[in-house]
């Protein structure tokens, strides 16, 4: 019987889902789909001073947001439970005692000042990679009222080998490592041992994460090799860069970081998943816009990209444009309506789907309706055109103020008069469109001006055109 595939997200309740965690996640869910496996949310919580206490809500919802939920997590465990390493530390200690009565690891009482001392020493005679002098392992000496860490004793003479799925082989060599800390002072483990011991017992078949944890690789081998356990297999992703191919960080203003933001934004989760999907992995195909399930069944870990990934604005926008623009009126309402004032919403409410409609195929952001439809709601402001109308554009727009007051207001009719009018004073496309556009709306560009003009109703329509020409900004 074949292993079920077990992958898993692991982030520390310190923050808000960020792009490069969201990135990791999905990758993770995408590989145990495609492999009909499962998908696992592990809360990593033992730094107590750094939680926060919406940390590992946040980092759900918006795994959920994304159309990630995890098969099996803190809210929904299975027999391989607790999913809060905080709820895990007695199985910790266990590891730790096992190591302790075999030699394989030691207590170390040495003070902040004393490490900073050795590294020092390290350093003068030219050792470029400063380690643990062991001290406390050749001198071993209780100091009374310090709480010791635990380190692992790290043999000097082996080589830690994986086959990384996007970099090949890799080789860390154990004279590299130290003798890292396996429990802190404070109790808690570190990263790399509690990461070892859960892997191992939630039964994790592979592992995707980011690059940086390339080097953590190392000591995790070294631990599976000491408790003679199989280590899953590793993928570590390239990083995400900025428009200047720097890597992205959290301070970095240029690019939304965090997953709830787009929400905010008004960023459909099916575009943010497509997108997000592209970042650093490419499916056998120029296309490139993907449905959950299709991304599910062609999901290959052998196409990862050993470069690093751009971060695309322009590209995520499109991305959700499309989405947007497939949108039913039942949806795009449902998506729309959160974002508009309710001032604005009270008094669009009888033309509200002809104008969410009207502007669905331009948006990029759903945040954008917000001032989209108070060309609707408030009278245009001409002050800023810096357009200078003419004197046959003046008469255009006089002579539509006229004709229109004639003629019932369907988008034929208002067509049909445009066209007579554009006849009489040998006016087309942009040229006749234009000055009507900038009377009606006060903008340079638009949705359908013919349409716009049908919903502001013949009322409105003359007392807008009337305040134009009585404005005297289009005699600049």
């Amino acid at each position: 019987m074949e292993k079920e595939i077990r992958t898993r997200y692991a982030p520390s309740p310190t923050g808000r889902l960020h792009l490069g965690g969201a990135r990791t996640a999905l990758f993770n869910y995408l590989y145990a789909k495609n492999q009909k496996g499962k998908f696992i949310l592990r809360i990593e919580d033992t730094d107590l001073a750094r939680n926060l206490k919406e940390g590992s809500e946040n980092q759900l919802n918006g795994l959920n947001w994304l159309g990630i939920s995890p098969d099996i997590s803190y809210q929904k465990e299975d027999q391989y439970g607790p999913y809060l390493q905080s709820k895990r530390l007695d199985i910790y200690q266990k590891y730790i005692d096992i190591l302790l009565q075999k030699k394989l690891a030691y207590k170390c009482y040495c003070t902040k000042e004393e490490l900073e001392e050795s590294a020092k020493k390290q350093k003068a005679k030219g050792i470029k990679a400063v380690k643990y002098d062991r001290k406390c392992f050749y001198n071993p000496i209780v100091k009374k009222g310090i709480n010791p860490v635990i380190r692992l004793y790290v043999e000097e003479n082996q080589k830690l080998i994986w086959n990384d799925l996007v970099r090949g082989k890799i080789e860390i060599p154990s004279s590299s490592l130290g003798d890292f800390v396996i429990l802190k002072s404070d109790g808690m483990p570190t990263y790399n041992f509690a990461n070892v011991i859960d892997d191992h017992l939630m039964k994790i078949t592979d592992v995707f994460r980011g690059e940086e944890h390339i080097s953590n690789t190392g000591k995790q081998l070294y631990l599976y090799k000491l408790f003679n356990w199989e280590p899953p297999r590793f993928a570590h992703l390239t990083v995400i860069v900025n428009n200047d191919n720097k890597k992205l960080s959290k301070r970095d203003e240029s690019v939304v970081q965090f997953i709830d933001s787009y929400k905010k934004l008004g960023y459909l989760p099916e575009a943010v998943f497509n997108f997000l999907s592209l970042l650093g992995w490419s499916p056998n195909t120029e296309e490139e816009i993907f449905s959950k399930a299709k991304l599910i069944e062609i999901f290959d870990v052998n196409r990862f990209s050993k470069s690093p990934s751009q971060f695309n604005y322009p590209k995520l926008k499109w991305t959700n444009n499309y989405y947007i623009k497939k949108l039913s009126l039942s949806k795009l309402k449902e998506f729309l309506i959160p974002f508009i004032e309710k001032k604005d919403l009270i008094f669009l409410k009888d033309n509200l789907d002809e104008i969410l409609l009207l502007f669905q195929a331009q948006l990029r952001e759903g945040i954008e309706i917000k001032n989209l439809v108070k060309i609707f709601t408030i009278f245009p402001n001409w002050k800023n055109i810096q357009y200078k109308f003419n004197e046959k554009e003046i008469n255009l727009i006089k002579d539509f103020l006229i004709e229109s007051k004639k003629i019932k207001f369907t988008d034929l009719n208002l067509e049909n008069l445009i066209k007579r009018l554009g006849i009489k004073f040998d006016l087309k496309g942009k040229n006749l469109m234009h000055p009507l556009r900038l009377a009606f709306t006060g903008k340079e560009q638009g949705p359908s001006l013919i349409k716009t003009i049908q919903i502001y109703g013949k009322e409105k329509a003359k007392l807008i055109l009337e305040r134009f020409l009585k404005d005297e900004i289009h005699y600049r």
